[in-house]
């Protein structure tokens, strides 16, 4: 790998994608690629000075991506096997890897910390990433976010041996990694396209474990995790919580818009941590950050001083507007435990007041698959207002709608099933304290729209 001259990208536009784009161009490389619409990401990495197209024609590939012995093409999962630029690429005897063996190549050059699970792994990457960023002991970092704190999904360091990765369970990439030491936060059956069934995906954790490197390793799981650990003997095997484990929280306090705690770990306490993103979940997600960064060898006051100051992750709980009056967020969950957990969380900071939330399924299969769990954790709203599937990489399955989440919602909850197109007229003529948009889809997109009117219908002023 380390022979090419050029990186092209079949759908350089994903988050991780990106991340990748940005590593090949910050060492000096030429970098290109193709993704099907612009967006704010295609369009940062332009002006970052990465040539992109958005239309599937190998004549618009740069000459410099055109010689086999000095490109290298990297492709995501969600590119066809039958993509024109694809088939070129192959005819053509290229280098053709995927973004998860690229990844694996570096965790086997460095240290990887890297982050598994259904649900929490890009907080908790984020996390990770920043307290060793301002340690003294640095790091690189791919997250699956945007990172408030540095506004990019990468970050670079040519000194620290360390690379912060988010482990991505679909479609098996994450097996391609050699962790030098894991956090694996759930395993909640997800992605049943891929695995079939909830035992074959627990099955892929346990085969994550066997990877970790034996001669140095570290596993930190979440307790009582169903699924078999399988490492070597010479591999620490720590286990986390929020209230139990070898690394854990106490001395919780959570009040005033503040939330603080007591870090409790073999490899040294801290005391009064604060969280900068103040939502309970965020406890859990710090422990297991926490842990990792400590096993890199940040030190208790560098831990302290970046859980303050850290800002999340674009999507993540993200608040637009809090105030007393209002309160208006999106969470990119998009599972039904993340949807409890994301839910869950804010009833516990904003307990007492009006919870609605907007919510798009993202794919056909997962709805199919999990459209009574979605009902039980959206249940936990006041109020819920259904979007469309957004299909993402699918197609349509017959008789797989919103409407089979709609008709098992809880008994006297109040429903609403709406287009995106929709929510400017309902949210002008119906009153909404604590609003959320929830999902991995493009509803999203229409958030700046929606907080402008909010903030205009409300006079909210504050920034």
């Amino acid at each position: 790998m380390n022979t090419f001259q050029s990186v092209y990208f079949l759908g350089i536009g994903g988050i991780g994608m990106s991340a990748l784009a940005r590593y090949f161009h910050q060492r000096g490389l030429f970098v290109a690629g193709y993704d099907r619409v612009p967006s704010e990401l295609t369009r940062a990495l332009e002006a970052e000075g990465i040539l992109i197209h958005y239309e599937d024609n190998f004549g618009l590939v740069p000459d410099a991506c055109k010689d086999p012995a000095q490109t290298l093409v990297v492709f995501t999962p969600a590119i066809p096997a039958d993509f024109g630029e694809f088939v070129q690429f192959k005819e053509q005897g290229f280098e053709i890897l995927k973004r998860a063996q690229v990844l694996g190549f570096l965790t086997k050059q460095m240290k990887g910390l890297c982050v598994a699970g259904t649900h929490g792994k890009t907080t908790t990457t984020a996390m990770t990433a920043h307290i060793l960023h301002e340690s003294h002991v640095g790091c690189n970092a791919f997250l699956g976010g945007i990172s408030k704190n540095y506004g990019t999904n990468y970050l670079f360091n040519e000194n620290s041996p360390y690379v912060v990765i988010e482990a991505d369970e679909f479609d098996r990439s994450f097996h391609q990694l050699r962790p030098w030491a894991t956090v694996i936060t759930a395993v909640d059956a997800d992605h049943l396209d891929i695995y079939g069934t909830p035992e074959a995906y627990r099955e892929s954790f346990s085969i994550y474990t066997s990877l970790i490197k034996p001669e140095c390793g570290a596993l930190i799981s979440h307790t009582n995790l169903p699924f078999e650990k399988r490492i070597s003997a010479s591999v620490a095997n720590y286990e986390y919580s929020r209230t139990e484990g070898d690394f854990h929280a106490e001395n919780v306090r959570i009040g005033g818009g503040e939330i603080h705690f007591d870090y409790i770990s073999p490899l040294g306490n801290v005391s009064d941590v604060e969280l900068g993103v103040p939502v309970s979940i965020n406890i859990e997600n710090a422990v297991a950050a926490i842990a990792l960064a400590q096993l890199a060898g940040a030190t208790g006051e560098e831990i302290r001083r970046a859980m303050k100051t850290f800002k999340g992750v674009n999507r993540r709980f993200d608040f637009k507007i809090k105030t007393n009056q209002l309160v208006f967020l999106s969470d990119y969950a998009h599972h039904p435990e993340e949807l409890r957990q994301s839910i869950t969380s804010i009833r516990e900071v904003f307990n007492g007041r009006t919870l609605t939330g907007i919510f798009q399924p993202h794919l056909y299969t997962r709805t199919r698959d999990f459209y009574r769990e979605f009902a039980e954790s959206l249940s936990l709203l006041d109020e819920v207002i259904l979007l469309d599937i957004y299909p993402a990489r699918e197609k349509p399955i017959e008789g797989v709608s919103s409407q089979l989440i709609y008709d098992n919602l809880r008994p006297g909850i109040k429903r609403q099933l709406a287009t995106r197109a929709d929510l400017p007229r309902i949210l002008d003529e119906q009153p909404v304290d604590v609003l959320m948009v929830l999902g991995a889809g493009d509803a999203d997109d229409d958030v700046p729209a929606l907080e402008q009117l909010l903030r205009k219908k409300y006079n909210v002023i504050e920034a």
